[in-house]
């Protein structure tokens, strides 16, 4: 793992996501290398390829004297915007455990008496390290995303990324603590399609870790997604495979979103943003043809 310490020029930057209207991220890349990872496309910000994602991580290293400077001169008006940590980097990844920016930026909110809602978004159980600051803080709130209940299914598409039963146990004491908590699975893992039980076992495993609403996101199948998802499937099971070829199709999609409503009810977990976030993915000659382009070649 290359650990290259650089500056940046901003941290809290204004957000085009949907319900967030600043992201604050402090590292560009992320150790845990996980395959199917869209911010694979930050690389170029730092002139690092795609297939190198998982292998640096650069660190702000001014972070958080910017996130005092930029919260000491933002207007009132803007101050009660939700800011989240974050969108294209893990904050809490292994190299927050030495530079500490995370916390810092935290402790920067805080001092500012920042009123606006402040969702941090991990795989990691670091983040429970910073409890003090999240309930010092008017609104708050961590997301852990969760994709599995199989931490072997986690360890092959998440590579170096805490394994699903840990950060289970995280939203548990994160909930524990008394800081609200929300799961994101995303992506909705396609195998899903074909073995419903095993997305009943993980939203009823969310359920009992205290956890109120989930976040849900399909699958992002750009072609740089693609090609490092080629790589990890390669070994995978023919029904595993046929399940990623067919992710990108509608109708897997919606058949996707009828198992998940009916199990969303059982378990009383509330869905955020009241849908499932698509990506639309298809080319100009996937539109045109009507067909979907398979991403992966399907072993015969």
């Amino acid at each position: 793992m290359r650990i290259v310490e650089t500056t940046a020029k901003s941290i809290i930057i204004d957000s085009n996501l949907p319900s967030v209207d600043f992201v604050a991220n402090p590292y560009t890349g992320c150790a845990f290398g996980c395959a199917y990872c869209y911010a694979s496309f930050m690389g170029r910000a730092v002139k690092e390829s795609n297939a190198a994602w998982g292998e640096y991580v650069y660190v702000k290293t001014n972070a958080v004297e910017l996130a005092d400077e930029q919260l000491a001169r933002m207007p009132e008006r803007k101050r009660h915007g939700t800011l989240l940590m974050s969108s294209v980097t893990d904050a809490y990844q292994g190299a927050e455990r030495k530079y500490r920016l995370a916390r810092g930026i935290l402790g920067k909110l805080v001092e500012h008496g920042y009123p606006g809602k402040v969702s941090i978004l991990t795989k990691s159980p670091i983040v429970t390290r910073d409890t003090d600051l999240l309930l010092a803080l008017p609104h708050s709130e961590v997301g852990m995303t969760v994709t599995s209940t199989d931490d072997k299914v986690s360890r092959w598409l998440e590579v170096r990324a805490p394994v699903a039963s840990r950060r289970l146990r995280t939203l548990s004491e994160l909930h524990a603590a008394g800081v609200a908590t929300y799961a994101f699975i995303g992506p909705l893992l396609p195998h899903f399609a074909t073995s419903p039980e095993l997305l009943d076992t993980l939203l009823g495993r969310i359920a009992d870790a205290g956890v109120p609403e989930i976040f849900v996101e399909h699958i992002n199948l750009k072609r740089y997604i693609r090609d490092r998802m080629a790589t990890v499937l390669r070994d995978q099971p023919d029904e595993v495979r046929e399940a990623y070829v067919t992710a990108r199709a509608d109708d897997h999609r919606r058949r996707l979103d009828a198992i998940l409503a009916p199990l969303l009810k059982r378990h009383g977990l509330r869905l955020r943003l009241n849908k499932v976030i698509y990506h639309d993915e298809l080319t100009t000659d996937d539109r045109g043809s009507g067909r979907v382009r398979p991403p992966f070649r399907s072993r015969s």
